[in-house]
């Protein structure tokens, strides 16, 4: 699709660009949890927020780690009403791209999961292998709130993992770990001569849920950008209750080679909505202004021509509305250059 339409927004943009964020460091002193049938306390008070409760066991014939999580107890209010709405991610670290989730509980401190998840993985690669429980509360309209982690730095600790082994733990709490929102692939090709440039949603993983099924209805809208302002923008299709939909859709502006260094994109990641405002989970942007990979990936794509360049990109918060997005307004487009 040839995007030769300039009647779109001019909102002014941000140019600001947060850098990618490490995703839940670990610290090493909150790996000595004591379980809650321990009478015997640290010598260190450590703040905890409520309990978890789980289940581990090992499938010997599909080489999983099943994990089964069961309850949590007296976790904080962090609504004003009084309630929570938790939900519980869950890594096999040191391996931070699988990752699974349960569902939202709505209005409760001491929700029951029971969900069962598993972990591919060889028996004897457990003793290198932490699990990592991280518990929030969703929020509907802004970032999701952490509530604490749980982590269980040596299994074998607990059980042989024969058979099923119920485990509690205490939440300690944690702040330093940001919301992770998921990450965008995509690929950046231009055509000098032709002056166009394609840029091809390809997938996203681990999006931010965004419903409270636990899933999102996600579409990806990329906007081209000239000074601060949106000249053209273009969308992909939604596709229904996923957190890593893929696409495998081209976009297409025409850039003539003289403005290639005035433009940049912002790619942004959203929520569809039938009833109320879509909302944005998550955002990126690529070009000579951009930091980082974004940069980066733009001056490879002019670096080799014709040729497609991939890469995956964190996405970050996005401080505007998604309703901004809306508004009616035109840019002029990108000045050519004069004609001796």
């Amino acid at each position: 699709m040839n995007v030769t339409s300039v009647d779109f927004s001019m909102d002014a943009l941000p140019v600001r660009q947060s850098s990618a964020v490490s995703i839940g460091r670990i610290k090493p002193e909150l790996y000595k949890q004591k379980s809650v049938d321990s009478e015997n306390g640290a010598k260190e008070p450590v703040e905890t927020c409520g309990k978890l409760s789980f289940a581990l066991s090992y499938d010997y014939e599909e080489q999983a780690l099943v994990v089964r999580i069961l309850k949590a107890l007296d976790l904080p209010a962090k609504d004003f009403t009084g309630t929570s709405d938790p939900y519980v991610k869950i890594y096999l670290l040191p391996e931070r791209k699988k990752k699974f989730q349960t569902r939202v509980h709505r209005k409760t401190l001491n929700p029951m999961f029971d969900e069962t998840f598993r972990f591919p993985v060889e028996y004897s690669e457990l003793c290198n292998r932490k699990l990592h429980f991280s518990v929030y509360d969703f929020d509907r309209f802004t970032s999701h709130d952490m509530i604490g982690e749980v982590v269980v730095d040596n299994l074998f600790e607990l059980s042989d993992l024969s058979r099923e082994a119920v485990v509690w733990k205490d939440i300690l709490a944690a702040t330093t770990e940001s919301v992770d929102l998921g990450e965008i692939m995509y690929s950046l090709c231009y055509l000098p001569t032709a002056g166009r440039m394609t840029l091809t949603v390809i997938k996203c993983r681990n999006l931010k849920a965004m419903d409270i099924t636990g899933y999102s209805d996600p579409y990806v809208k990329v906007s081209l950008i000239c000074d601060g302002r949106r000249l053209k923008k273009r969308k992909t299709t939604t596709k229904k209750n996923t957190l890593n939909p893929v696409y495998n859709e081209a976009i297409i502006f025409d850039i003539p080679p003289e403005n290639v260094e005035q433009v940049s994109l912002s790619i942004m990641v959203m929520d569809y909505d039938r009833v109320g405002h879509n909302e944005v989970i998550g955002v990126c942007r690529a070009g000579p202004d951009a930091e980082g990979l974004g940069r980066d990936h733009w001056n490879e794509m002019l670096a080799y021509p014709r040729k497609p360049i991939t890469h995956w990109h964190a996405l970050c918060e996005w401080p505007g509305r998604a309703s901004s997005f809306e508004s009616q307004g035109s840019c002029p487009s990108p000045k050519p250059p004069q004609t001796p």
